[in-house]
């Protein structure tokens, strides 16, 4: 069976009908209508040469003749030429409404090219429940957020070599130097090269199934025989969070059953606990809220997203700080689960070494 791909035309305007457009129908149909290929191809406004070639290669890549190919004689369609349009008339006036829906939904989508007023910004971040709230808020103002969730370290990587305009990453509010958040991002963050910008505050804790049967209070709690852990892969914060907290615990890896049993997101690992496949996850607790999970606290986070110092002029990304300083958005912060608008400093732009103490390049360089 021959497979269908779909292809679409942008133009000031539409043409005479809603049909999607295919060459090779459009030349069978000129063919039946004008009986020669040289009519046909004055009607498409095409050259003998183009059709003919056209016809010629269609025929070969279906395996069957389209024209009768006699010379002198009316050109016709072969029987298989006939099934074809056939079809294809069959099909476009069964999808005519289908079609129709279709074709505004692209020309709403591509509106937004053409609208002087309107933004597009690309962000990697960590995953988040607020960056998907913000991202409703600032699409209603005609500021798009094209989000990608992927863990922290590779959507500052992915900043640092250009496929990106912003990233967004989390780290506690005060780790230490000698922590594994420093020592991975530190390297990630350069003064005159990039500009820190304040989102939100969030708690990261366990998530536990509902009323938290197996009272689990912390970490510690997960070494215990037959407690079952979730974890989160490698290069996202929420894992660089869980290995400092184990040290800090003076812990190791291996005292958790389930370290290495990975999900990709919050909410994956929050399912992962709503069906019983494992005890508990380091999680935010929106996602732990959505699946009707207990919640344990353990540590309050900042949330900062980070563009490069080229970028911070550009329309994007300052109608992305208007959006972030406004108090519509510091309400939808305040009624998100675990989050708080409060001294967040949404939307400023924040010094690397006020806002992350353990931050030094100069001796981190020098070292």
């Amino acid at each position: 069976m021959h497979k269908v791909e779909l292809s679409y035309l942008l133009s000031p305007q539409r043409g005479k009908d809603a049909l999607i457009r295919n060459p090779m129908m459009d030349i069978l149909h000129a063919v039946s209508e004008q009986g020669s290929i040289s009519k046909a191809a004055k009607a498409l406004e095409l050259s003998y040469r183009h059709v003919w070639g056209a016809l010629k290669d269609w025929e070969q890549t279906l395996g069957r003749s389209l024209i009768v190919w006699d010379k002198g004689q009316r050109a016709r369609l072969t029987d298989f030429g006939e099934k074809l349009l056939w079809a294809e008339r069959q099909a476009q006036a069964r999808l005519a409404p289908q079609i129709e829906a279709l074709t505004r939904d692209i020309e709403r989508a591509f509106s937004t090219a053409f609208d002087d007023n309107a933004h597009v910004l690309t962000l990697f971040a960590s995953h988040d429940a607020a960056l998907s709230a913000l991202r409703d808020q600032t699409s209603a103002h005609g500021l798009h957020l094209d989000i990608r969730f992927m863990g922290s370290v590779d959507a500052m990587a992915a900043l640092n070599t250009g496929r990106c305009m912003m990233a967004g990453f989390h780290v506690r509010a005060q780790p230490q130097r000698n922590s594994a958040a420093a020592h991975t991002y530190r390297s990630l963050l350069k003064p005159g090269l990039h500009k820190l910008i304040g989102f939100a505050h969030r708690h990261q804790g366990l998530m536990v199934a509902r009323n938290n049967p197996l009272q689990i209070e912390g970490l510690a709690d997960m070494s215990h025989p037959g407690m079952r852990y979730v974890n989160r892969p490698e290069g996202t914060g929420t894992r660089v969070l869980l290995d400092d907290l184990l040290t800090e615990a003076g812990m190791v890896p291996s005292d958790i059953q389930g370290y290495d049993n990975q999900e990709p997101s919050h909410t994956a690992v929050a399912q992962a606990i709503a069906s019983g496949a494992a005890d508990a996850g380091l999680g935010i607790e929106a996602a732990a809220r959505e699946k009707g999970l207990g919640f344990v606290p353990l540590v309050q986070e900042r949330y900062h997203l980070v563009c490069l110092k080229s970028e911070l002029p550009t329309l994007p990304v300052q109608a992305l700080l208007r959006e972030l300083q406004s108090d519509e958005w510091q309400v939808t912060l305040d009624r998100l689960p675990g989050y708080s608008g409060e001294r967040a400093e949404s939307g400023k732009v924040l010094s690397l070494r006020a806002a992350l103490p353990w931050w030094s390049y100069r001796k981190e360089k020098a070292a």
